[in-house]
């Protein structure tokens, strides 16, 4: 329940902190005091949407808190609270809202800062609000879908059916995908394979084209290299006798042997002995490599055809598919290889979906006749209990059923809810083509006080909801509004005094000047004894109050005892 409200600077409202009791409280007062600003000043607590507009005159910032004290048994709400990790205090929970004319407004759930949708789940659980304008909902076929759910009380079984239809659709939508995937796979598959096959094929390798081009340019000058080649050997192996010309080997080797003999007496000449049998050697060893090359090049027109044939592939293979080199052409075969086997998975990937779609619809399936089911068993008894309210408000020939039938499937189920209703007794029809505004009203209110019992909401908040009523109509439609504040605190903002009459506490919104020049204020207070007596007689005859009014407030008033008491009269 809401026990304090503190407001400041909030439009017209400068500053007040009010607390309130448990039961039916009943705000009232003239037109354009501010009562819609009252209502505005909480709905801003409770999560609506704010601007700089609500910031009042005597600062830059409106502050509006509430204290509410929590339920016991509201084992969601604590739940709630310890999932955001908020605190209460002695079973008391604080919310703030703080709107200024520059930053972006806040709100805070005891000390701790929360985002506005968590704000909002939060007030869902403490505070029901039926705005004025909130009968016109009852037109609505899924506010009357909820209210029967409440009624039949199959809030799991909607959970379930919420959930089922979630992962049904997540299924669907995850298998349209992968369909639309492989119907573009299957279009474009002939042309891929056909490119695959084409590459894999040529038996492509890493480092190919490197070696084609050298022994290309081996084979191309192959006649210049053997004979470059063979004028090697042959001028390391020169030898003619008549002239006296050795083989350079030959002569070094005849060298070593002159300076050896002269080592004897000129020490010096041992290392060049030496050294000269050294290059001896190397330059027999580059000799037999260079006789190696000489016989392994090779005069082959043959291959030469061959290497160039291979090469004048591979480049069309790369003008083909657009590649730079070998290794591209590589990297698009193993990409088209990957993209073949892609579609496999995926036809794979297919089918398994489709085995767990129809295992989710199927469970749907169920969801929607669990929820049928229950909401058949309710329509009978929720009927029975709207009418018998309805007759109890001076409506005794209503006549109120609830029709189902079929619909497009939905988290809520295959089921639409329609109201059925007549004010005469006759044929109920459709609520939205044969109720007027009284009537409406009187049936938001039933349903209303029959959803009081089957909620654990601990504050509801009904804003004209008597509108369009008078007489003994609005006499009884107070005594229902009091009766549903003995299990639950209910404020009533009203201009009918039969309801006003009602509460176990009387509010008063009132404008008050507070100087010349200065915009009136907005003013809440609790109005006893005398001072509720006259208020009653002006809702009864006006601005002028006249000695029949008050008679007539304070019978109003004497109808219930504890009224009386209460009102101190």
């Amino acid at each position: 329940m809401l026990s304090s409200l503190q407001i400041r600077n909030y439009i017209l409202i400068d500053s007040l902190d009010i607390s309130f009791p448990e039961g039916l409280v009943i705000i009232t007062g003239q037109t354009g005091a501010g009562k819609s600003i009252l209502l505005g000043a909480l709905s801003l607590l409770l999560g609506a949407k704010a601007d700089a507009s609500v910031v009042g005159a005597a600062s830059d910032r409106c502050v509006v808190e509430g204290v509410f004290r929590i339920p016991e048994e509201d084992t969601v709400l604590r739940e709630l609270l310890d999932r955001n990790e908020i605190e209460t205090e002695d079973g008391c929970l604080v919310l703030r809202r703080i709107v200024s004319r520059t930053v972006r407004s806040r709100a805070f759930a005891g000390d701790a800062p929360v985002s506005l949708p968590v704000l909002q789940e939060l007030s869902s659980h403490l505070v029901d609000i039926h705005a004025q304008h909130q009968t016109l909902m009852l037109s609505d076929h899924g506010f009357q879908r909820s209210l029967l759910d409440h009624f039949a009380g199959d809030g799991p079984l909607l959970s379930a059916c919420s959930d089922a239809w979630r992962k049904m659709t997540a299924l669907q939508e995850e298998r349209d995908a992968v369909r639309a995937e492989l119907e573009r796979l299957s279009r474009d598959r002939d042309y891929n394979e056909a490119r695959f096959q084409a590459l894999d094929a040529a038996h492509l390798r890493e480092g190919e084209w490197e070696e084609l081009e050298e022994e290309h340019r081996v084979l191309s000058n192959a006649e210049e290299i053997k004979r470059n080649l063979t004028a090697v050997e042959q001028l390391f192996g020169v030898s003619d006798i008549d002239d006296g010309r050795l083989p350079v080997s030959s002569v070094m080797k005849e060298s070593g042997k002159l300076l050896d003999k002269v080592a004897g007496f000129v020490p010096a000449a041992g290392p060049l002995s030496e050294r000269l049998a050294s290059v001896r050697l190397e330059l027999d060893d580059i000799l037999d490599e260079v006789s190696s090359l000489n016989a392994g090049t090779a005069l082959s027109a043959d291959r030469l055809a061959e290497v160039e044939e291979r090469i004048s592939f591979l480049y069309g293979l790369m003008k083909k598919y657009d590649a730079a080199d070998v290794s591209e052409l590589i990297a698009r075969r193993d990409a088209l290889s990957d993209l073949l086997f892609d579609s496999t998975s995926l036809e794979e990937r297919l089918r398994d979906l489709e085995k767990r779609l129809e295992a989710a619809q199927q469970t749907f399936q169920d969801a929607c006749s669990a929820l049928r089911d229950a909401r058949e068993r309710a329509c009978g008894p929720f009927s029975a209990e709207v009418a018998a309210l309805l007759h109890s408000l001076e409506l005794p020939h209503a006549a109120f059923a609830v029709d189902l039938s079929d619909t497009a499937p939905g988290p809520s189920g295959a089921d639409a809810v329609r109201f059925l209703f007549s004010a005469s007794g006759a044929e109920p029809q459709d609520l939205s083509r044969c109720a007027s505004g009284g009537e409406l009203s009187r049936l938001m209110l039933c349903l209303k006080a029959l959803m009081a019992r089957f909620t654990n909401m601990p504050t509801l908040i009904f804003d004209e909801i008597d509108t369009g009523v008078s007489g003994s109509a609005a006499d009884k439609m107070g005594r229902m509004i009091c009766r549903m504040g003995e299990h639950m605190q209910v404020f009533a903002i009203t201009h009918l005094p039969q309801v006003a009459s009602q509460g176990d506490a009387h509010y008063l919104v009132e404008k008050q000047s507070v100087g010349a020049g200065v915009p009136e204020v907005t003013t809440l207070r609790r109005i006893e004894g005398e001072d509720r007596i006259r208020e009653i007689a002006r809702m009864l005859s006006g601005s002028d109050v006249t000695p029949a009014a008050v008679q007539n407030a304070r019978s109003l008033l004497g109808q219930s005892a504890e009224t009386i008491r209460r009102s101190g009269v």
